[in-house]
């Protein structure tokens, strides 16, 4: 069949679909659904606690035995002063006094809390393990190798997927510059990072790798999946069209705005968290834009901007809160997890029936 790839082999699924790693927004119940439909679920752990992420781990084993993934950021050096912390938090003044919240504090970020998150994925014995904004050090891609976890990284240009592969990974997803939430590129200078669309990227790499290469960014439906296996992808990832799934733990106000917006809506914006990302524009991004001090490194400008987003998105004030989606927003639907990969799966069918492909 055409969709059982290196891809479905290494990851012992069904169809090489996978359910990207939405760092706030993923839930068991839609890990498990993906799961159980014969793609691969992911528990998107960028924040969370080493406590946070077990328990994920032990709800979606309750749902489904079959293969799911976690996503995590791996971490990067930063640096900032105090002044710019102080001239951003005087800026956000108005906001936080607006919805009554206190001035927020750098938090620790100590790098060793991403070795323990590993060490939860090695002891409870998830069988993929994806990457964001890098690559792990040689030893801990040892570790999980030897534990036999399949490894997936990420890129946005060519040269990052070669070092992906050199660095030992089993695939890399090659995320194009329509995808959704933050960016993968290792380089996240927002003046220079690449934004090089999926069409354009995925050939590219696939000419450049010989391990197989995930396609991602702009992929809602069927046509999207067909499109990146003509051009070489062995699998595709998935974003946006599940975050606005019944599962999915994204906000109302904020699926609404994704409902409602269409493809001009959508920009890259650093403004937010320091590192750039795709998400609906709203006042909030404009106004730090324009008028803001210095944009702080993530994960600085991030610790000073969540506690108002969050807040903000409680009370669905959609002005003030992230909003991260890619650019297919025309393409989402309101629908449960189970009903959109069933009809993905008989979109995509009807396309290579159609194309020959």
């Amino acid at each position: 069949m055409w969709y059982k790839t290196k891809v479905t082999e290494q990851c012992g699924i069904d169809y090489p679909i996978i359910q990207a790693g939405m760092a706030g927004s993923t839930t068991p119940e839609l890990v498990a659904t993906v799961s159980e439909q014969g793609g691969l679920g992911t528990i998107g752990a960028g924040y969370m606690t080493p406590e946070t992420l077990e328990q994920e781990i032990l709800q979606v084993k309750t749902l489904t035995s079959k293969p799911f993934s976690v996503n995590l950021f791996v971490p990067e050096p930063f640096t900032y002063t105090d002044e710019d912390v102080t001239a951003m938090n005087d800026f956000l003044a108005p906001y936080r006094e607006t919805l009554q919240l206190e001035k927020p504090t750098i938090g620790q970020h100590d790098p060793s809390t991403f070795d323990t998150l590993v060490n939860i994925v090695i002891q409870q014995q998830v069988p993929v393990c994806s990457f964001t904004f890098g690559i792990p050090d040689e030893q801990t891609i040892q570790r999980l190798k030897e534990a036999g976890i399949v490894l997936i990284g990420s890129a946005t240009t060519v040269d990052e997927a070669k070092k992906v592969e050199v660095a030992g990974f089993d695939a890399v997803v090659a995320q194009g510059s329509e995808a959704g939430g933050h960016r993968a590129t290792f380089d996240d200078t927002p003046k220079t990072s690449p934004l090089i669309g999926t069409m354009a990227l995925i050939p590219q790499v696939v000419d450049h790798v010989s391990i197989p290469v995930i396609a991602a960014g702009g992929v809602m439906d069927g046509r999207g999946w067909v499109a990146s296996h003509a051009l070489g992808a062995q699998g595709v990832q998935i974003g946006t069209a599940f975050l606005t799934t019944h599962e999915s733990q994204a906000k109302a106000v904020h699926k609404h705005a994704i409902f409602n917006s269409v493809e001009t809506d959508v920009i890259v914006t650093h403004e937010l968290s320091g590192k750039p990302a795709r998400g609906i524009s709203n006042a909030f991004i404009q106004h730090l834009r324009q008028e803001g001090p210095v944009i702080l490194p993530y994960p600085i400008q991030n610790d000073l901007t969540k506690q108002i987003r969050a807040t903000a998105g409680k009370l669905g004030k959609s002005a003030w809160m992230h909003m991260w989606s890619g650019q297919g927003v025309r393409l989402a639907r309101d629908v449960d997890a189970a009903t959109f990969f069933t009809q993905l799966i008989q979109n995509a069918q009807s396309q290579v029936e159609k194309f020959k492909v």
